[in-house]
């Protein structure tokens, strides 16, 4: 039997309220409890973390890259692995690999590679974020537009079938009839509306269906206007609809996103992405999309005409953000970036909180909120931390 282990040093943020003066108590791949340091067994293991804040693990939804690995170029289950090896160094204990619009064989590899890579208990993989190609071409934004097309009924039998037990897909609301958005979400598929001109009706009409979440609100949807609210209108009207968010200065103004924050107050909430591509956790600035160059230039990834092209982004920077830049409490950010995504995808059952029984995923942050040792189901990840560009 495995000797229990504390934690010990820092503060403890639960996922509902902060604990000075106590410890975690990992067991094994799972967490025993969080108990008050000064009632420690004199014969415990303590691992002293010196200060700073243990949270539990961020979870991102949406990562199409990172350390220089692309899913869409390279699916298979050992791309996988590195990506998610390059996440962690940040605090990202759990991920979903999100495969972008591409020809339906390269889907169908996507799944199989998540698959294998869930099955092979590659530290970090949750499921798999499929991201179109069921969109707009109107919003298609770093999307090929020759690829994109309408959700099918064989779409959702090939998407259903996958064996995989955590599936989001971004589809546009005009391009996924409500009759196919219910069969998948009645298989279990989150459903969420992203790179889509829908007006508001109709995007009420896909969340009353089942859609669950919007995808990296404001950007690549239609605007709130004061006759057509559009997607993000729906978004900030209904309560039940979960959006993930992308702070990190370019994709969106942080007014913009201070207003949503007020709007979205339960039971749907926002949450924190990267929406990472291979530079993320690197020093690389160039890489291929479907073909085309994307550039990394101060921070910003776009394509040769300017189009946003994901980000080089990585969770523990994006609490930052939502830190210093959204004036946001750091128990809220850090809701943002655990809790809330696990809601969201329906892993809150054993991630998002330090409670017993629930996975040992954890991050230690120090005073300035950046990662510096993550624990995934217990075992300690290197806490080097990759150059980023």
């Amino acid at each position: 039997m495995m000797a229990l282990t504390a934690l010990t040093g820092a503060r403890v943020f639960t996922g509902s309220r902060f604990l000075d003066g106590h410890a975690v108590l990992i067991d094994g791949a799972g967490i025993a409890g969080v108990a008050p340091a000064a009632e420690l067994p004199a014969d415990i293991r303590v691992e002293a973390l010196g200060g700073g804040i243990l949270a539990p693990g961020f979870i991102d939804a949406q990562v199409n890259g990172g350390g220089g690995v692309l899913f869409n170029q390279t699916p298979d289950a050992a791309s996988l692995g590195r990506l998610a090896a390059a996440h962690a160094p940040f605090g990202s204990t759990a991920l979903l690999p999100t495969f972008i619009t591409d020809h339906p064989e390269g889907m169908s590899q996507a799944i199989a590679a998540a698959r294998q890579a869930i099955a092979a208990g590659v530290p970090g993989i949750a499921g798999i974020h499929l991201e179109g190609p069921f969109l707009s071409v109107a919003r298609k934004g770093a999307h090929d537009p020759a690829l994109i097309r309408p959700l099918t009924d064989a779409d959702v039998d090939l998407i259903l079938d996958a064996g995989i037990g955590t599936i989001l897909l971004t589809v546009a609301a005009e391009n996924a009839a409500p009759r196919l958005i219910r069969r998948l979400v009645e298989g279990g598929v989150t459903v969420s509306l992203g790179h889509t001109d829908a007006s508001y009706e109709t995007a009420m009409a896909a969340a009353d269906a089942g859609a669950r979440g919007v995808t990296h609100l404001f950007n690549a949807m239609s605007q709130l206007q004061h006759r057509t609210p559009g997607v993000v209108g729906a978004a900030l009207a209904h309560g039940g609809l979960w959006c993930g968010i992308i702070a990190d200065g370019h994709h969106v103004h942080p007014a913009a996103l201070a207003i949503a924050l007020r709007a979205k107050q339960g039971p749907g909430r926002l949450f924190l992405v990267t929406d990472a591509m291979p530079p993320a956790g690197d020093s690389g600035d160039v890489f291929i999309l479907n073909g085309r160059r994307v550039t990394r230039r101060d921070g910003v990834l776009t394509l040769d005409d300017g189009t946003l092209a994901g980000s080089d982004l990585v969770m523990d920077a994006g609490l930052r953000y939502a830190v210093g830049h959204l004036g946001l409490a750091p128990g809220e950010a850090l809701r943002m970036a655990s809790l809330y995504p696990a809601e969201f995808l329906g892993l809150d059952r054993d991630r998002g909180r330090i409670v017993a029984g629930h996975r040992a995923d954890l991050v230690h942050l120090d005073d300035e909120l950046a990662a510096r040792r993550t624990w995934i189901g217990g075992e300690v990840h290197p806490a080097r931390r990759p150059e980023q560009g």
